[in-house]
């Protein structure tokens, strides 16, 4: 773990290390990814099959075996624990809840020579959604990727998710029926992304892809893109904290920890004036360590990818927070919001003491599906709006034209167009 002072000669250094902390070596995997979207492109459900069976450690014995059955999810459904059920139903009402808010909408407007200019917001056909599940199945991503889809309007949602062994996780598959989705494949990886961009005998072809995934799930989304959309290149989860005295040091620590857990890669930096908070979270982190059942995995990540920067005020940490732009940012101070206008940089940002990342994982509302690596700075959280497109409206009454239409034809024949400025003036008195 980094544990430095910005007063430090070396600081500014290990920052630019921290700044680095979201590359990821597309490059070195780009071949491998390349070579089995190709494989997807030319022989479609029979590399598929090949991959599952090369990647995921079972054969699929024909095209159907692909697909989970609708009745396997119910059944998952239906056998759930009664608590664990009503939480999901819980997260799904909150998480669908706060998504409605964002819907777009088409809007209109008319001047007094009857010329109407508008926006047509309307869904895209047809989305794609990838939920990871190698290292551990993620039920929470399904629904803050299906959730916003389903209210933004997609007629077709597919999902794909691997399964090792063909072993579908049960959670997933019980959250899969909560949510209404009937076509959901057994494929994971840059295969999945390949076959969701391109099609096979099996999975269609869709117009846009979400999800998160490891760096060959990242790399596929990014050559594919054009082809189909996509929501980002996501890569390992991030935390950053802002903290004053006022916050507890065990509450610090295990919020650190709770990315820590998710990969190796992950990254969580507290950021705070004050030293002595800053020891008493180190000790608390090696405390809960101890506890932790991905202890091995949490413990890597702070090792090598965490960071304690004590700095000079909270003005300093603020700025050298909005240069990290995290994926998650806590905000754990005795008056949050006062920061809050301060903050340029964050994929959702947690507001005071009670709370903690993970409430916005699972049951908070927002969406979970964050920018990372500092992309933060330029793109935004999953939402509706990824799943939507806008068409303007246009449309010229004749008075319109002829008010303004000279001066279309004059800039189309300042650049040469005469085609165009001839379109405009045959409509002209």
């Amino acid at each position: 773990m980094i544990f430095v002072k910005s007063s430090d000669n070396d600081f500014d250094g290990k920052f630019e290390e921290l700044l680095a902390r979201g590359k990821m070596d597309i490059a070195h995997v780009s071949g491998i990814v390349n070579d089995i979207i190709e494989d997807i492109k030319t022989d479609k459900n029979l590399a598929l099959r090949s991959h599952i069976s090369k990647f995921d450690n079972w054969t699929p014995k024909n095209d159907a075996d692909l697909k989970i059955t609708t009745a396997s999810m119910q059944k998952a459904y239906e056998n759930i624990d009664k608590k664990l059920k009503d939480a999901l139903h819980l997260a799904y009402d909150r998480i669908k809840a706060y998504h409605e808010k964002q819907k777009p909408k088409s809007w209109f407007d008319t001047e007094a020579n009857g010329t109407i200019l508008g926006q047509q917001v309307t869904p895209v056909e047809s989305a794609g959604l990838y939920i990871p599940g190698g290292k551990a199945a993620y039920p929470s991503s399904l629904l803050m990727n299906v959730i916003p889809a389903q209210v933004a309007g997609v007629e077709n949602i597919i999902i794909c998710t691997p399964t090792p062994d063909n072993e579908p996780n049960e959670l997933l598959l019980a959250a899969c029926h909560l949510c209404g989705v009937s076509e959901v494949y057994k494929v994971g990886g840059a295969s999945a992304i390949a076959a969701m961009a391109y099609g096979t005998e099996t999975i269609p072809k869709v117009d846009v892809i979400t999800g998160p995934g490891n760096i060959f799930v990242a790399t596929a989304k990014k050559m594919v893109f054009g082809e189909v959309n996509i929501d980002m290149i996501a890569g390992p989860s991030e935390i950053g904290i802002l903290a004053d005295e006022s916050a507890k040091a065990n509450h610090l620590a295990i919020d650190l920890l709770s990315q820590a857990e998710h990969d190796e890669m992950a990254s969580s930096i507290l950021i705070t004036p004050s030293q002595k908070l800053a020891d008493a979270v180190k000790d608390e982190i090696e405390i809960w360590l101890t506890k932790l059942s991905r202890q091995e995995i949490a413990r890597k990540s702070i090792e090598e990818r965490g960071a304690i920067i004590v700095t000079k005020d909270m003005d300093e940490a603020v700025g050298l927070m909005n240069k990290i732009a995290p994926e998650h940012l806590e905000v754990a101070t005795m008056s949050p919001f006062e920061l809050l206008p301060y903050i340029k940089h964050a994929g959702a940002i947690f507001l005071g003491h009670n709370t903690p990342e993970a409430i916005g994982d699972y049951v908070a509302g927002p969406n979970h599906t964050l920018p990372t690596g500092g992309t933060a700075k330029f793109y935004s959280p999953l939402g509706v709006e990824n799943f939507m497109k806008k068409s303007s409206i246009i449309s010229f009454s004749k008075n319109a034209i002829n008010e303004i239409g000279e001066e279309c034809a004059l800039i189309a024949n300042t650049e040469g167009l005469t085609a165009h400025e001839q379109s405009v003036r045959v409509r002209l008195k």
